[in-house]
C-alpha cells in the first residue's frame, strides 16, 4: 500500500492484484486504487496465468511486483506471457525453502530483479539461489514520517493511564507463534516476581487470541496482559506505550513495527532476530537481547523505564535514523532508481 499510494500520488497508474477477501483489497478500494483479484487456486493455475496475463497486456503494465510464494508463480508467469517489461519478486521474511532448485525459479526466470527487506534476507536469497549481488536490492518498507512522530494523539489503552500509573509495555504484531509472544510472557513473569508492577499489552490479530491467551496463562500471566486484538490506530498504539517488545524468534526482515515505533519516538527492546538489529542498534536506537532469552528480555525491558534520559537519546537516534535511510519517500526514490534502471538502461 505505501509503494502504491506513493506512486499513485507521483503520477504513475497503479493497480493492485489481491485475493478477493483479502484486507489489503479492501484498504485499496479505500484509497481509490483499482485492483484485480485473483484466488490463487492451484487447481485453476492455467486459467489464472491466462486471464491474468490478458489482463497485464490490455493494461499495457510495465512493472509487476510479486510479494508471496503463490502469486511469485502465478502472476510471475503471466507477466512472461504477456511480455511485461520488469517483474520483480519481493521478500518480506526469512524463510528456508524446503526445494530451492525449484523456488529459485521465482528469482530467475519469473523475476527480473528481487527486493528484499533487509540485508540478511539478501544474503540468504543470494547464497540459496546463486543470485549475482546486483539482481538483488535490500529495500525495507519506508515510513509515512508525518503520520509516525511523537507528536499526536495517544490511543485509549486498556489500562490504568492516570497520574502515577505504572508504565505500559507492549507488543504489536499479528498472531503468530514465531513472533515471540511466549517469551513475552515469560519475561512478563519474571519482572512480576522481580517486584516491577508494570502493564502489559498485546494488540494484533491473526492466529485465534484464545491461544495466546492460554499462554499467558500457563506463564501465570493472564490477569496482568490485556489482549486488544487488531488495531487501525497503530500510530497512536506506539505513541501509548512505554516501551515496544519485538520476541521475534525466526522470520523476520527489517520489521515495519519496529521502524513506526522508532518514527514515533517509542523505546523498543527486540531480539537478535533477522534484520531486527539493523535497525534496533544496541545501545543507540535501542535493546537488543539473545532469541528466546526471556531473562535478558526482561532485564532490557527494566533498563528501558529506569534508565529515563538514556532511553530518551536512543528513542531520538531512532527518530534520526528513520528520517535518514527509512522514510516513504526514500523508498520510493530508491524503486524509482531500481524501476528506470532496468526500464531506460543505466545511464550513459
Amino acid at each position: 500500500m505505501a509503494e502504491l499510494i506513493g506512486f499513485q500520488q507521483r503520477g504513475c497508474t497503479v493497480s493492485l492484484l489481491a485475493h478477493p477477501q483479502s484486507k489489503i483489497l479492501e484498504r485499496a478500494k479505500e484509497a481509490g486504487i483499482p485492483s484485480q483479484t485473483c484466488t490463487f487456486d492451484r487447481r485453476l493455475l492455467p486459467y489464472e496465468v491466462l486471464r491474468l496475463a490478458l489482463w497485464l497486456k490490455r493494461e499495457k503494465v510495465q512493472i509487476v511486483n510479486t510479494h508471496s510464494s503463490r502469486d511469485g508463480w502465478v502472476v510471475g508467469l503471466a507477466s512472461r506471457l504477456a511480455g511485461v517489461p520488469l517483474v520483480l519478486r519481493t521478500r518480506h521474511i526469512d524463510v528456508i525453502d524446503r526445494s530451492p532448485r525449484i523456488s529459485k525459479h521465482k528469482f530467475t526466470l519469473l523475476a527480473d530483479h528481487a527486493l528484499t527487506t533487509s540485508q540478511k534476507i539478501t544474503d540468504h536469497i543470494c547464497k540459496t539461489y546463486h543470485l549475482a549481488e546486483n539482481r538483488v536490492s535490500t529495500l525495507p518498507t519506508g515510513i509515512l514520517l508525518s503520520k509516525f512522530d511523537s507528536s499526536g494523539p495517544k490511543a485509549e489503552l486498556p489500562v490504568n493511564s492516570g497520574p502515577g500509573s505504572a508504565p505500559v509495555v507492549g507488543m504489536v504484531s499479528v498472531l503468530r507463534g514465531w513472533k515471540g509472544h511466549e517469551v513475552f510472557f515469560d519475561a512478563i513473569r519474571r519482572l512480576r516476581e522481580s517486584g516491577r508492577d508494570f502493564q502489559y499489552v498485546v494488540v494484533g490479530g491473526g492466529a485465534p487470541i484464545e491461544t495466546f491467551m492460554a499462554m499467558a496463562q500457563t506463564h501465570g500471566v493472564a490477569d496482568c496482559v490485556k489482549f486488544t486484538g487488531h488495531r487501525e490506530d497503530i500510530a497512536d498504539v506506539l505513541r501509548a506505550l512505554d516501551v515496544l517488545c519485538i520476541p521475534s524468534l525466526k522470520h523476520e526482515g527489517v520489521p515495519q513495527i519496529g521502524l513506526q515505533a522508532l518514527a514515533c519516538g517509542t523505546p523498543v527492546v527486540g531480539s537478535a532476530c533477522g534484520g531486527i538489529p539493523e535497525i534496533i542498534l544496541e545501545g543507540q536506537t535501542g535493546r537488543i537481547f539473545p532469541i528466546g532469552d526471556a531473562a535478558a528480555m526482561a532485564a532490557r525491558i527494566a533498563e528501558a523505564i529506569d534508565e529515563p534520559e538514556r532511553t530518551k537519546q536512543m528513542s531520538l537516534a531512532g527518530r534520526t535514523l528513520v528520517e535518514t535511510k527509512y522514510s516513504r519517500d526514500i523508498m520510493l526514490d530508491r524503486l524509482d532508481d531500481i524501476y528506470r534502471h532496468h526500464l531506460d538502461g543505466p545511464p550513459g
